[in-house]
């Protein structure tokens, strides 16, 4: 298909309709008689020519860039006849062919620079780039325009004279100049038109031009844009827009169901599915809304993108992508953790807990990294400078590293875990997390305290959870001196039975097989395990207004709950077997004896 553009490539007087159109065009502009409104006609007739003619070398764009006119066989032959016209001192007839010659070089000048302004929209990766090259096209152009132009052909246009080979050459000059005119009206159209241009390549890339100019040819259409061009809108831009909303809409409906499938039939997600997805689900709906809006704008701005857009919508994508990422591994983590807590696998959850925040920490530096890296900051500076400053950093942050150090030593001597009841300075209670820098407690006053993890490691901690069984009964029973001493001896029988046979005591009857752990240690079994089970009801002391019985054994349970039962079951039944053996309790007293005289 030969493409209208190519009308500019003239050969000899079998000019092609639109280099016709244009001269025309030109000669009538140089009537003296025309009204504004006629001119203002003429140079919109113009300007449709040029558009028209834009739009086909777009449609045939390839075609134009690999099968490029070449004027050199015109060229050498018109040269030949110069030589000969020139021996014979044939001037005019020189001066024609000469230019005629400089029409062709006009026209390959024209040419190279339309292939050139073409492959640079391809090659640019933004308009304003393409606008950088397209100026320096032109300027090189103007420079090659200018080396040809070494003589003044106007005197020759106002001799007069009915000799054939002058009109020949007056006519030639006038095509010589009318077509630097296009030219330069060129430069005009490629400037003024730079982001219709652009947009228009954006089409012929994505292989909708032809539909897209078959629309815009409507009447209607065009009444529509007329009216939207002003506000930078036209149809088509909206009819984009509303398809890119439809496309994401689609997409993520999509693609959340294909999560939701993945996860329900996993093994590991299937009881989580509904907590994942409410969890990543936000994200991706931000995600999906970015892409769009930044397709939009896009298109909006012609298909182009400035650097400040650019680095705005990356910015976002990072911190969005950042907290999907993040949000997905605490999801999977909370899923490990109830697994373990099912699991017989002795894994320690808070060594899971601090994996977990390690990792969360590298996610968001990485993340933030990033950030700066598209917000324009050098990051190489920054690194550099971390490193010049590391050891005013590692001083600053000592009590952060002793802190960090502290939980490494807590984790690996297995002082207590995440639930133990322990006791630090005086105050008792319950781990709820041990954490990079401190560990919480929770006391049984409700207070929540915060102890940094350099005072657990470095004080002495009570750990009231490291017992497997075992929760201590202590009383000291005191009897009145009235007390028969077979009466006490019964009676300390009858507890000692009465706590062999209870099923809250520990005794040496217990079952040590269910409370074996893996390992082994240089210690007792029992304070290996955890395990307490002496018992011992023994007459302990004569206190000064009291016979004393000393009672000392454990329960099974170590909850303190259970414990108060088990011990207020004891000591009534004790009261009971005391009763049993006419046994009473003693109360401080004084005796006073007066001496007789």
């Amino acid at each position: 298909m030969v493409m209208v553009f190519y009308s500019l490539s003239l050969y000899g007087k079998n000019q092609q309709p639109w280099i016709e159109s244009q001269l025309h065009l030109i000669s009538q502009l140089e009537d003296n008689n025309l009204s504004n409104k006629e001119i203002t006609k003429l140079l919109e007739t113009r300007e449709e020519l040029y558009t028209h003619a834009l739009e086909t070398i777009l449609l045939n764009k390839n075609y134009f860039l690999n099968y490029p006119p070449s004027y050199e066989k015109k060229i050498f032959s018109l040269t030949k006849i110069m030589d000969i016209n020139k021996k014979r001192a044939n001037k005019y007839a020189f001066l024609r062919d000469q230019v005629q010659v400089n029409f062709y070089r006009l026209l390959a000048l024209q040419n190279k620079m339309i292939q050139s302004i073409l492959h640079t929209l391809d090659v640019s990766s933004n308009r304003k780039e393409f606008e950088t090259k397209m100026y320096l096209i032109f300027a090189n152009t103007q420079k090659s325009m200018d080396e040809l132009e070494r003589q003044d052909y106007h005197p020759y246009l106002k001799l007069k004279n009915n000799n054939k080979i002058l009109q020949d050459l007056q006519h030639n000059i006038k095509e010589y100049y009318g077509l630097r005119e296009i030219i330069f009206d060129l430069f005009r159209y490629f400037v003024t038109s730079k982001n219709q241009i652009y947009r228009l390549n954006k089409y012929e890339k994505y292989n909708i031009l032809r539909p897209v100019l078959a629309i815009e040819a409507n009447p209607f259409i065009q009444k529509l844009n007329n009216k939207l061009i002003p506000h930078h809108l036209d149809m088509i831009k909206i009819f984009l827009f509303i398809l890119i909303a439809f496309i994401i809409y689609t997409f993520r409906h999509i693609l959340l169901h294909l999560l939701k499938f993945f996860l329900l039939n996993h093994r590991f997600f299937k009881k989580h599915t509904a907590k994942i997805m409410e969890d990543i689900t936000p994200s991706i709906i931000v995600l999906s809304l970015l892409i769009g809006l930044e397709l939009i704008f896009y298109i909006y701005n012609d298909f182009n993108s400035s650097e400040t857009s650019r680095s705005f919508f990356n910015i976002l994508y990072t911190f969005f992508i950042t907290k999907l990422i993040y949000k997905s591994i605490n999801s999977s983590a909370h899923i490990q953790i109830e697994k373990i807590n099912y699991s017989k696998k002795k894994v320690k959850n808070e060594l899971f807990n601090i994996t977990v925040k390690v990792i969360n920490f590298l996610i968001i530096l990485i993340g933030f990294l990033f950030i700066l890296y598209f917000a324009g900051v050098n990051l190489t500076t920054v690194l550099s400078g971390l490193g010049i400053g590391g050891f005013a950093v590692a001083l600053a942050a000592r009590e952060s590293l002793s802190a960090f150090f502290g939980t490494i030593s807590i984790l690996m001597s297995d002082m207590f875990s995440q639930g133990d009841t322990i006791e630090i300075n005086n105050e008792i209670g319950t781990v709820v997390e041990i954490g990079l820098r401190a560990t919480t407690i929770r006391t049984g006053e409700n207070a929540l305290i915060v102890i940094p993890n350099t005072s657990l490691a470095n004080n002495e901690v009570k750990n009231w959870s490291k017992r497997v069984m075992g929760r201590r009964i202590k009383m000291v029973l005191t009897l009145t001196y009235h007390s028969h001493p077979t009466d006490i001896k019964n009676a300390i029988q009858d507890i000692k039975e009465m706590l062999k046979a209870h099923t809250g005591i520990a005794t040496d009857n217990i079952d040590y097989n269910k409370y074996s752990q893996k390992g082994i240690k240089l210690v007792s079994k029992n304070d290996e395990l955890g395990i307490k089970n002496i018992l011992c009801v023994n007459l302990d002391n004569f206190s000064d207004s009291s016979i004393d019985i000393l009672v000392y054994c454990f329960t099974k349970t170590t909850s303190w709950d259970q414990w108060l039962a088990i011990k207020e079951d004891v000591m009534y039944k004790i009261m009971d077997i005391l009763e049993k053996n006419n046994l009473e309790f003693a109360f401080p007293t004084i005796s006073i004896e007066k001496k007789k005289d």
